[in-house]
């Protein structure tokens, strides 16, 4: 990796609108959104089978109610506590499956070389702080299917790497040579990780991967305009980089950059506006891609996923950022600030057990975020047969018959 060059880099600057940004105010503690639910004075619960004609406010409105209680969230539940314990925390298909070469463990997914193909596995690992937390029942599949729901609807923006998936847990991909830099886009100054906007943001930093921030924002506001934010894909630590960086270290091409970075950005708006027909709203989130062998550039991993991305209700961000308030999101800050609470998630050696209850309510809101965007029902499985056996045979049958 390429040394740190400060200074060097040309810089998007960022203006705030003085009219829109709020007095400064003392912080407040963060309080859950299931313990401390704001509502609009003149607004009432909403069934979600009524959601087609109501009004983009109602949407928003019905969306939070439904994200909280609902007959929806109780049928769900049971299914997550009957799947406690039968979470996918590992795979070890190459001892299993005929033709699989090798497997590379990520943080959430399990990667075989397949040969001509990459098979690779979305595990039920919940990943904060570069290492593993917790086992979260259907996280694995609600990432892989809401992944795959968004490389279908983004293909007029890039091409991507999915060939098939065979499983509700699994994409086989097409092999490429995939950029060691992650793309991270932002709509706002937010987050507690140490790579987080607000985190540097708080330090003084004003310089940040090449774009300068302007002094006097708080913690969760929006910000002038979407910026890009790039890290490397470090084994131990994701570690900030600006594009001059990247180029001059030789991680990518200066052309590829400039291609990569644009896709990066417009995929994040029509993410943006996505989120925002549904009452949502994407914060952040990070793209990886690749190279095919034809020289074209693929979209790769993950996309807009509850892992990768924050989302927020977009009905009471605006009360709740005024009042000191924690956004109500659907995404895993919750359990990444309780770590925070209990332990030092970077340091200690052994970390607390996450209680069941956060366990259970993290793998609702994922559950919650799919139905939401994709307008559809989330299927988990019928049986309780055991997860890496389905994946087996599934995998087994695609790759004999490609």
């Amino acid at each position: 990796m390429a040394q740190r060059l400060p200074g060097l880099n040309p810089v998007k600057t960022l203006t705030t609108d003085r009219r829109r940004t709020p007095v400064a105010r003392p912080p407040q503690k963060s309080v859950p959104f299931w313990q401390a639910r704001t509502r609009s004075r003149n607004s009432s619960p909403l069934c979600l089978s009524a959601m087609a004609s109501q009004s983009q406010d109602q949407k928003k409105h019905s969306s939070l109610d439904a994200l909280i209680t609902g007959g929806r969230k109780d049928e769900v539940s049971e299914a997550i506590k009957g799947s406690m314990s039968n979470c996918l925390a590992e795979t070890n298909l190459h001892l299993t499956v005929p033709g699989l070469k090798s497997k590379t463990r990520g943080k959430v997914r399990d990667i075989y070389d397949g040969g001509d193909y990459l098979v690779l596995v979305t595990t039920d690992r919940q990943s904060a702080f570069d290492r593993i937390l917790a086992s979260i029942p259907f996280k694995g599949q609600v990432l892989n299917e809401t992944s795959l729901w968004w490389f279908d609807r983004t293909k007029h923006i890039t091409s991507n790497a999915v060939v098939a998936s065979p499983d509700k847990n699994v994409t086989i991909a097409k092999k490429c040579s995939v950029f060691p830099v992650e793309f991270v886009v932002r709509g706002f100054v937010t987050g507690s990780t140490d790579t987080s906007l607000w985190t540097v943001y708080r330090k003084g930093i004003r310089n940040y991967c090449g774009n300068a921030l302007p002094d006097g924002l708080l913690k969760n506001q929006r910000l002038p305009a979407n910026i890009l934010t790039p890290t490397t894909k470090a084994a131990d630590h994701d570690v900030p980089v600006t594009p001059k960086e990247i180029v001059e270290g030789g991680l990518m091409t200066q052309d590829d950059y400039d291609e990569v970075s644009m896709k990066a950005l417009k995929l994040f708006e029509y993410g943006q506006h996505v989120a925002s027909e549904h009452g949502l709203i994407l914060v952040d989130t990070k793209y990886e891609f690749g190279k095919a062998e034809d020289g074209s550039i693929l979209l790769i991993d993950e996309v807009h996923t509850p892992d990768s991305s924050r989302y927020w209700i977009a009905q009471s961000y605006d009360e709740r950022f005024q009042n000191g308030l924690e956004p109500e999101n659907v995404d895993k800050e919750f359990l990444r600030l309780w770590f925070k609470d209990h332990c030092n998630p970077y340091e200690d050696e052994v970390l607390p057990e996450a209680p069941e209850e956060l366990v259970a309510e993290l793998a609702w809101r994922y559950i919650f975020l799919y139905e939401t965007i994709t307008n559809s029902t989330f299927e988990m499985p019928l049986t309780q047969e055991p997860v890496h056996d389905r994946i087996s045979r599934n995998v087994a049958l695609a790759l004999s018959s490609l």
